[in-house]
C-alpha cells in the first residue's frame, strides 16, 4: 500500500518529464528555423521561395507546411504569409484545410506550452498587456464565449493569445474546438486570396477566388459590430 506521499511524487515526476520534453521539442524546433534561415523566408515576398521548397517535398508537402505553421505559432513568426501560402501552394480548398489545422495544432502547442512549461514567462508578458491580463477575467465570466470573440476579431495577436489562453481555466478540448471553427474565416479568406495568385493567368479563375476572398473579408469586418450586441460585455473586457 502506498504512503501519502507516493502519489504527490509521481505527479511531481511526471511533470517533470512533461517539461523535459516540451522543452526539448521547443530546443530542436528552435535549432531547425536557425539551421534553415526560415525565419527569414516567412514574409509576403518570400511566398515563391516557400513554394519551391514545400514543392521539394513532394506529398509530404502538407505535412512540412502544417509543421511549419505549428513551428510559427510557437515562436511568433508571422501567420499571415502562412496562411496566403497554403493557397498558392496547395490550392484554395486544399490550403483552407491545410491552414486550418496547421493554424490550430500551432495554437495547441503554444497554449500547452503556456500551461505545463512556460507559465512564469507567460504571466510576465501578460502583465504588460491589459487586454491580455482581462482574458481570464474574460473566460471566467463568459466561458468559451470569450474565445469565440479574441478568435473571431483580431483584438490582439494571434500568436499571443494562443500563450494566454493556457493560462485560464478553459479545457483543452474547448479551446481546439472553438479556435478550429472560429479561426475558419479568416483562413478561407487567406488561401483563396492566395489561390488567386497561383490561378495560371486565368483570370475567370483568380476573380472568382478573389471574388470569395472578399465576402469572407467583408463578413469578418462586420463581426465586431455584431458581436458588440450579441456579446457586450465581453467585448469590452477585450
Amino acid at each position: 500500500m502506498r504512503s501519502n506521499g507516493e502519489p504527490c511524487v509521481d505527479n511531481n515526476r511526471r511533470l517533470r518529464i512533461r517539461l523535459v520534453v516540451v522543452l526539448g521539442a521547443l530546443l530542436l524546433a528552435a535549432a531547425l528555423v536557425q539551421e534553415f534561415g526560415l525565419a527569414a523566408y516567412i514574409t509576403l515576398e518570400n511566398l515563391a521561395k516557400l513554394k519551391g521548397w514545400i514543392d521539394g517535398y513532394g506529398l509530404l508537402g502538407p505535412v512540412i507546411y502544417i509543421a511549419l505553421f505549428i513551428v510559427a505559432a510557437v515562436f511568433f513568426l508571422p501567420g499571415l504569409p502562412l496562411g496566403i501560402l497554403a493557397g498558392v501552394v496547395f490550392g484554395p480548398i486544399k490550403g483552407a484545410v491545410c491552414a486550418a489545422i496547421g493554424g490550430t495544432l500551432g495554437a495547441v502547442a503554444a497554449f500547452l506550452i503556456a500551461r505545463y512549461a512556460a507559465r512564469e514567462m507567460v504571466e510576465g508578458w501578460i502583465l504588460k498587456n491589459k487586454r491580455l491580463s482581462n482574458l481570464d477575467q474574460g473566460v471566467r465570466r463568459h466561458g468559451w464565449r470569450m474565445l469565440v470573440i479574441t478568435r473571431l476579431v483580431p483584438l490582439f495577436p494571434y500568436n499571443l493569445q494562443n500563450y494566454a489562453y493556457g493560462l485560464t481555466d478553459i479545457p483543452l478540448s474547448t479551446y481546439f474546438l472553438v479556435s478550429l471553427v472560429c479561426m475558419l474565416p479568416a483562413t478561407v479568406a487567406f488561401s483563396f486570396a492566395g489561390g488567386s495568385m497561383a490561378s495560371g493567368g486565368d483570370i475567370r479563375v483568380m476573380l472568382l477566388y478573389l471574388g470569395i476572398a472578399g465576402v469572407f473579408f467583408v463578413f469578418i469586418s462586420l463581426l465586431p459590430g455584431w458581436l458588440k450586441k450579441k456579446h457586450g460585455k465581453a467585448m469590452d473586457l477585450s
